[in-house]
């Protein structure tokens, strides 16, 4: 059996919002359920849905900003900072801001259109 995976060419999600995703492991790229690691980049002005996801969400800031609204609570995260967000937690991610931010986002299990339940 094979000690390690490496990844070269992750999967690149199809988006119509601006927002560029590189998903490196988990159910797009190998078919891995129990979690999955995205390196993501959004720019101004982006947003999503608020959602109400059944899977934990880490989020690592490498440039700009992020805000959160967690339950009410506006949070907004720079470079260098991070957050667990549990399942089963409303949120909504977005950048208001006017530069790209760059970040890594790790789920566990995995991402999965049909877990992140998006409010319309």
């Amino acid at each position: 059996m094979k000690k390690y995976t490496l990844q070269i060419a992750p999967f690149i999600v199809p988006t119509t919002d601006g927002k560029y995703i590189a998903e490196h492991f988990g159910l797009a790229t190998n078919g891995e359920r129990s979690i999955s690691v995205a390196y993501m980049k959004a720019p101004p002005g982006w947003s999503e849905p608020f959602q109400t996801p059944e899977f934990d969400e880490i989020t690592l800031i490498f440039r700009g900003k992020k805000q959160f609204i967690i339950d009410g609570e506006t949070i907004i995260l720079k470079a260098g900072e991070s957050i667990k967000i549990n399942k089963g937690t409303r949120v909504q991610y977005s950048n208001p801001f006017n530069e790209t931010v760059e970040y890594m986002s790790v789920c566990t299990p995995a991402f999965s259109p049909n877990l992140v339940h998006r409010e319309a």
